[in-house]
């Protein structure tokens, strides 16, 4: 199963200088029932999709609580065994796709690392920034944060980390 586990720049540093990601339990998001039934689709790679963008959620939410953080979402894929990955009581309602790792996982065995691209700091900034009215119903601070999910998080290989961290 993969499971997508949300970040931020300076989270990143710390999971590479460690080498793992951790500590455990170790939130991540992945393709479960409540995510098949929010999304409503079979395909899995558009379910896959959907579990990427849910912690790329979870990724700014991270930002919006860490306002020295870059302002650039981080989400590292792993693949785990099925059974590794449990469900989060009452998670469903927090965010569809919400699982837990019961330990640390080596960064080695990473799929992938997936980061913004420099030019969608400022929309990410803005979304950071306007989250707390988003929750709160304001429709004009959704669309900002709205206008951040636009924005397509970029590929890259584990061996590429320390680029990113420069």
């Amino acid at each position: 199963m993969r499971v997508y586990v949300p970040l931020t720049l300076p989270g990143l540093a710390e999971v590479h200088a460690a080498g793992e990601l951790g500590p455990a339990p170790l939130r991540a998001y992945a393709v479960t029932p409540g995510l098949r039934d929010w999304y409503a689709s079979d395909d899995i790679e558009e379910l896959e999709y959907a579990a990427l963008g849910r912690a790329a959620a979870a990724s700014l939410r991270m930002l919006a609580e860490d306002a020295g953080a870059p302002r650039r979402r981080v989400v590292v894929a792993v693949d785990v065994d099925d059974k590794a990955a449990g469900a989060v009581p009452g998670a469903d309602g927090d965010g569809p796709g919400q699982v837990a790792l019961p330990a640390a996982v080596r960064l080695s065995v990473a799929a992938a690392v997936h980061v913004d691209a420099d030019d969608a700091e400022e929309a990410v900034a803005a979304a950071a920034a306007a989250l707390g009215k988003a929750d709160a119903g304001d429709e004009d601070a959704q669309s900002v944060v709205d206008a951040a999910e636009e924005h397509e998080l970029l590929w890259f290989g584990v061996q590429e980390i320390p680029g990113l961290l420069k």
